[in-house]
């Protein structure tokens, strides 16, 4: 029986390697815009199908969106003069740009800038979103954008095919098969010593702070428990003390008016050897002449 002739073709993506004091100066320059975009080129190095991003020149005076950003004349002017200065050696390997707030990919405006711009086959395109954390390359494969997976961080080679993607078929069928290039996981580079530590300390003071919270929340809640009692307590004794009072002020009031009566003075006696003031007597009127005598004029 002829065995039948396979013919396995691989869609190979270019391999990037990244050194991660690049990726932290990105991810630096995009946090200082949270809501309008920032853009850079990438330096860098192009051989034997694998790019290496050595450093990264931001491009100041660009003109900045919400939702897209453009090298302006200013800022490719910037870029070249810094270039020629520190890394007159190195190529321009890629670009770089945030999309703050809405996720990694390329959108058409960042299509055109790479489709016009950076049209290597080994520049790449690295998007970063500030608000997730999230990032990604993107670079040509088959003469298309599309976004890799052999991406990593540090220096190294250790580049492996993903067998378990490759599919076989008959010889001379159209499409062929395709296949990416994947990076081992050990071959990932690790954060900085300080990204390790800030994340360790981060997690330390978050514990700290919840612990606080939680402890407070609870002191809080024993205290009510302790207090209400009592709290209730008082309002109970001095309602308790309103009925008595509201009960005793009638008699309260007697007593009051009792006191009273007995304080105010008592009616003077006429005929306890107090006399009276006499009024003044009435003088006598001497008879008028000639009273009692006759008509005749004789007594």
């Amino acid at each position: 029986m002829k065995s039948k002739a396979y013919t396995v073709k691989i869609k190979a993506q270019p391999a990037v390697v990244m050194e991660a004091e690049v990726a932290r100066k990105i991810r630096q320059h995009s946090r200082t815009s949270m809501k309008a975009e920032v853009c850079g080129v990438l330096i860098g190095s192009m051989d034997n199908d694998r790019t290496v991003i050595e450093a990264c020149i931001p491009g100041i005076n660009a003109a900045q969106g919400g939702a897209h950003v453009t090298f302006t004349q200013d800022a490719w002017e910037h870029i070249y003069k810094i270039k020629d200065q520190q890394y007159p050696e190195e190529k321009i390997v890629g670009w770089y740009h945030s999309h703050p707030g809405f996720g990694v990919f390329l959108s058409e405006h960042d299509l055109f800038i790479h489709e016009n711009f950076f049209s290597s086959p080994h520049q790449v395109a690295w998007v970063y979103d500030p608000h997730t954390d999230e990032e990604g390359c993107f670079g040509w494969v088959g003469g298309k954008t599309e976004k890799l997976s052999g991406m990593r961080f540090g220096y190294t080679q250790s580049v492996q095919i993903d067998s378990a993607n490759v599919d076989e078929s008959e010889e001379g069928e159209s499409g062929g098969f395709a296949d990416q290039v994947r990076v081992r996981p050990e071959a990932f580079g690790r954060e900085p010593a300080w990204v390790t530590w800030a994340i360790r300390i981060g997690g330390y003071l978050a514990v700290l702070a919840l612990g606080l919270a939680l402890g407070f929340a609870l002191g809080h809640e024993y205290l009510r428990r302790q207090i209400e009692p009592a709290v209730r307590a008082m309002e109970l004794r001095l309602a308790q003390d309103e009925d008595l009072l509201r009960f005793c002020d009638p008699e309260l009031h007697a007593c009051q008016a009792r006191l009273q009566g007995m304080m105010r003075p008592a009616p003077l006696n006429e005929g306890a050897g107090i006399q009276k003031p006499q009024p003044p007597s009435q003088p006598q009127q001497k008879p008028p002449a000639g009273a009692g005598r006759g008509s005749n004029g004789k007594n």
